[in-house]
């Protein structure tokens, strides 16, 4: 069994590649993992730490056998619109809902919930289901390299701070808004 331990985000390699791997969101999303590939030869996946495959990323093997990710067709929910308000919101409704969302010119795609499918409808979009490759949106600070892990509790830190911050209060927003209050000094009430 070839054991991939290694991650290169969507490697440029001019080497012929050894082999390809296509896989669905959700199993692009597990760091380990037994697999086979695209010739049917069994593979392993196991990444000292998370990462979510893209279309085009590599897994290496210690003996530098390379596989090239694939983004396999699946079951979504599609949104086409040339109304880009419509489209917009949209977005944000289903943004507020944290759900991994593939935004395009003109179309949205998610993974099908009947629940959002009904909500998308009632803002007059009409909501498809179609096989097809799902690639969301990998968010904000994925290229940055920039983690945003920090606790929700009420055991606010008064430092708690973002880059994006200036001009703002140091009160977080977020904290408040989960069932405590912030004193001036950022401590909880």
């Amino acid at each position: 069994m070839i054991e991939l331990i290694e991650f290169v985000e969507n490697a440029e390699t001019e080497e012929e590649e050894g082999d390809t791997l296509t896989l669905p969101y959700d199993q692009r999303q597990k760091r380990r993992q037994r697999v086979r590939l695209d010739s049917g030869r069994d593979a392993a996946i196991l990444l000292s730490r998370g990462c979510s495959l893209v279309e085009g990323d590599c897994l290496r093997s210690s003996d530098g056998f390379h596989v090239r990710v694939k983004a396999a067709a699946e079951s979504v929910s599609s949104v086409r619109s040339e109304d880009p308000l419509r489209l917009a919101r949209a977005c944000y409704h289903l943004g507020n809902r944290h759900v991994s969302l593939q935004v395009g010119a003109g179309w949205l795609r998610y993974q099908p919930d009947h629940v959002l499918d009904d909500m998308l409808r009632g803002l007059g979009l009409i909501v498809i289901h179609e096989m097809a490759s799902f690639e969301p949106e990998r968010g904000a600070y994925h290229e940055h390299g920039h983690s945003h892990s920090h606790s929700h509790s009420r055991d606010v830190q008064p430092d708690h701070s973002h880059p994006s911050d200036e001009g703002y209060a140091n009160e977080s927003s977020h904290e408040a808004s989960i069932g405590g209050s912030l004193a001036p000094d950022g401590n909880p009430t």
